[in-house]
């Protein structure tokens, strides 16, 4: 079964909320944007974080890769990349699959054992039929010591069809398995908190929304136009900043849009 491929290594979620029919540089801006696109720049500056910390000559294999987005951050590793290399230009993040040493199923990946220092996986999970059986594979592939990267969304709607399986993974489910995998020293953090969701959620109304795209008759459509206008403003920016600064408030973060994961090979 063809699996292993990114999620916001693509054009999906955040950026498919506000960037479709957007002119380019504002489509740059807005994927650069904390406010409008929070989900994929801390990911972003997530995994720089998590890849500053490797040393010089590491080996690292990014399983899912997709787009190679993350290549550039791992120029001082040994980086590979492995993906099942199925999917449309269009769903991916860069218009097309960056360079994939390991074309494959990513629960079966030709490399011998515990040859890697390092795994990077992200926003993948969702897109494989047995997750469980891909974290053993990544357990298998690492070395003894070896770091383990994860992100994966707690609930998220279909995307990347037909290989979308499951919403998401909460931490319990990292805990559980990644623990029976022979992982370690796991570490899970909220990708922010609920208020940041429901900003999110409320830009998506704003796109979803938007008239003459959901086909209603002539007459409400025209009754609508002036009622969204108005809301855009509220919608797209005042929540989006107000749920910003509420979400550093947020203790229980029980509707985070996903999580980060570190772990270590046993």
């Amino acid at each position: 079964m063809p699996s292993g491929f990114s999620y916001f290594k693509n054009v999906q979620n955040c950026d498919s909320l506000v960037l479709k029919d957007t002119p380019v540089t504002l489509k740059s801006w807005i994927k650069a944007s904390p406010l409008l696109a929070f989900n994929m720049v801390n990911r972003d500056r997530w995994v720089a974080e998590q890849a500053a910390t490797l040393p010089a000559g590491t080996r690292v294999l990014d399983m899912g890769a997709g787009s190679c987005p993350y290549r550039p951050l791992f120029a001082h590793c040994r980086y590979e990349t492995q993906d099942f290399a199925g999917l449309d230009d269009a769903q991916l993040r860069h218009g097309g699959y960056g360079r994939i040493d390991y074309r494959c199923d990513i629960a079966e990946v030709p490399v011998a054992d515990g040859g890697f220092d390092a795994i990077l996986c992200t926003e993948v999970l969702e897109h494989v039929r047995e997750p469980i059986k891909v974290v053993q594979e990544m357990s298998r592939i690492l070395k003894p010591g070896g770091r383990l990267m994860l992100t994966a969304p707690l609930g998220s709607g279909i995307h990347q069809e037909p290989y979308h399986y499951y919403g998401g993974y909460t931490p319990y489910w990292y805990h559980d398995f990644l623990g029976a995998a022979g992982f370690s020293q796991i570490q899970i953090e909220a990708n922010a908190g609920s208020f940041k969701f429901y900003s999110q959620e409320s830009i998506r109304f704003v796109q979803s929304s938007r008239p003459f795209k959901l086909g209603m008759p002539l007459p409400l459509e025209l009754l609508w136009l002036p009622l969204w206008v108005l809301l855009v403003p509220l919608l797209a920016l005042v929540i989006p900043l107000v749920c910003s600064y509420l979400d550093r408030f947020d203790r229980e973060r029980r509707f985070t849009v996903g999580y980060h994961v570190t772990a270590i090979k046993g």
